[in-house]
């Protein structure tokens, strides 16, 4: 019996590994989320809330102030705030964390993301219900504070958070991109600002302004440097002039439409435009802000929520006291092709709400999401960036119009570049688009900027930009982002690959231990047939 005992403890041993192993791993999936009769607030919740915030310290302070003004509304619930540097490195995490089943309750992120993190079976609360009910939906009638009701939600802002047939995610705060420009460069080349900005014009002055005296310093500014024009995300840029041209890159169920005919007309004006020295990007040159505040830079494209670093009087910035040129700064739309069909991205981080195998914990977690609408939450995050407010409830508070019409009362809190671009996104809500969200579309997303870097690269590299190179730039765009691989039967959804190093080793490990249970069963059955 004792030489019985060592294969079977073998056995079990390995059998146990390898559950141990699929724990470790994780399942990637849960029960879906159902909604509660009733909310428990006699139960203890304790919930973790992911965000970002780097260097606006403002920012962190409307968090903690938020969790604290929660918690006394709802004693029971307490809240712990992780914040990151960036929102890569929460996307990071979360996929780290998804396969142990150790995700956050709430976190403040892309759509992009979340379409990602959905790869997962249940991983996110799809909110649809949550937002309808009754009792404890958006304007609720149990909720112990005042909370928006869907339609004061701006429309466009929480269409970026429908994935497939659900919502998501809750918009956070939204901005869109804006001209940073410096106006007496514009004027000392002989230029007036149109009222609209058109790509011809930023194009012509940008091209002047390359002019250089015998010395090689430019004349608009008596300096060594000078990129007259620099985007922040070519991404958008890509996406941006596509759109403006009445054209797609991609057709919102993951296949890319971007290599056509306008894409390479596109691309061969952005070649002309860097060969001459007027254009570059942030990618290759640098922060755009850096760029005009130092005066080596007229036309500055970035996010409204970079506003509080651009100007002489940003409140914000990277370079030295002594490298600042004063200019007046003026905040517009970004060029256009047809000014009378304007079209600007918008895009903002938003909240999601992680499943989780007790669904009171869940319904915990949307309380406090909701919360993030209020409008003290909104406003006061509003007011530390470019940001707008997502709820047209907000937007028409009392406080909110008094911070917009306090513009200039100084360089910190009432910036009036910070708040001529939350003007900027006010009056033109409507003229913005979204892009379509699916598993991959970041990926997408990347590439469509990809080929503005890459011909920006390519010509400071003097090579040529032509037909031959277009054709060769889409191969290689094409493969480095797997394009040719996406299924569109699957909405969109790339293919998953080959199997994790940790899967292989698990399905060898239960291979094994099966071989084993065989091999026993085997030798005990020719032992009996032995002994009889």
């Amino acid at each position: 019996m004792s030489r019985a005992i060592k294969p079977i403890s073998l056995i079990l041993t390995l059998i146990t590994l390898c559950c141990a192993l699929t724990a470790c791993h994780g399942s990637r999936g849960m029960d879906a989320f159902v909604m509660p009769e009733e909310f428990d607030a006699s139960r203890q919740y304790e919930l973790t809330f992911w965000a970002k915030n780097d260097t606006n310290k403002n920012q962190t302070r409307i968090y903690e102030q938020a969790i604290r003004d929660f918690e006394s509304l709802y004693p029971n619930i307490k809240i712990s705030l992780r914040l990151y540097t960036d929102y890569g490195k929460i996307y990071n995490d979360v996929i780290t964390n998804i396969a142990t089943n150790t995700t956050p309750n709430i976190c403040i992120t892309y759509p992009d993301h979340i379409a990602t993190y959905l790869t997962g079976t249940n991983v996110v609360a799809p909110l649809d219900e949550l937002m309808a009910d009754s009792r404890y939906g958006l304007g609720g009638s149990e909720l112990k504070f005042t909370t928006p009701k869907t339609e004061q939600l701006v429309s466009k802002y929480l269409e970026e958070c429908r994935i497939g047939e659900h919502y998501y995610a809750l918009p956070f705060m939204r901005s869109t991109e804006a001209c940073y420009i410096n106006k007496d460069y514009v004027e000392k080349l002989g230029f007036t600002l149109p009222d609209t900005l058109t790509w011809d014009f930023i194009w012509q002055v940008s091209e002047a302004a390359t002019e250089k005296n015998a010395d090689d310093t430019y004349k608009v500014n008596g300096q060594k440097v000078m990129i007259p024009f620099i985007y922040k995300s070519t991404d958008n840029m890509m996406i941006t002039l596509l759109r403006q041209s009445g054209a797609e890159y991609s057709n919102g169920e993951g296949n890319a439409l971007m290599f056509n005919d306008q894409t390479k007309e596109l691309l061969y004006t952005v070649a002309e435009h860097t060969k001459s020295g007027a254009f570059s990007t942030f990618k290759i040159s640098g922060y755009p802000a850096n760029f005009l505040n130092a005066g080596q830079c007229i036309f500055a494209i970035d996010s409204t929520a970079g506003s509080t670093w651009m100007g002489t009087d940003a409140p914000l910035s990277d370079i030295s006291e002594d490298s600042l040129v004063r200019f007046e700064t003026v905040v517009m739309p970004i060029p256009q092709y047809d000014t009378e069909n304007p079209k600007m991205i918008s895009q903002g981080p938003s909240v999601c709400v992680f499943n989780k195998a007790d669904n009171e914990e869940v319904l915990a977690s949307w309380l406090f999401t909701q919360f993030l609408l209020t409008n003290d939450v909104q406003t006061a995050y509003s007011e530390t960036e470019g940001y707008v407010p997502v709820t047209t409830k907000a937007q028409s508070s009392d406080e909110y119009l008094d911070y917009l019409s306090r513009e200039g009362e100084d360089t910190n809190e009432h910036y009036y570049v910070k708040i001529e671009a939350a003007k900027l996104l006010l009056d033109n809500t409507e003229n913005t688009f979204v892009t379509p969200v699916w598993n991959g579309s970041a990926s997408l997303r990347t590439a469509s900027g990809e080929l503005i870097e890459s011909v920006v690269k390519s010509v400071r590299r003097h090579e040529t930009i032509d037909e031959s190179y277009w054709e060769e730039l889409k191969t290689n765009v094409t493969s480095l982002y797997r394009l040719d691989s996406r299924d569109s039967s699957a909405g969109g959804k790339a293919e998953l690959g080959p199997l994790p190093t940790e899967a292989v080793a698990l399905l060898v490990s239960l291979g094994a231990a099966w071989a084993l249970i065989t091999a026993y069963i085997i030798h005990e059955r020719l032992k009996s047939k032995g002994k009889s």
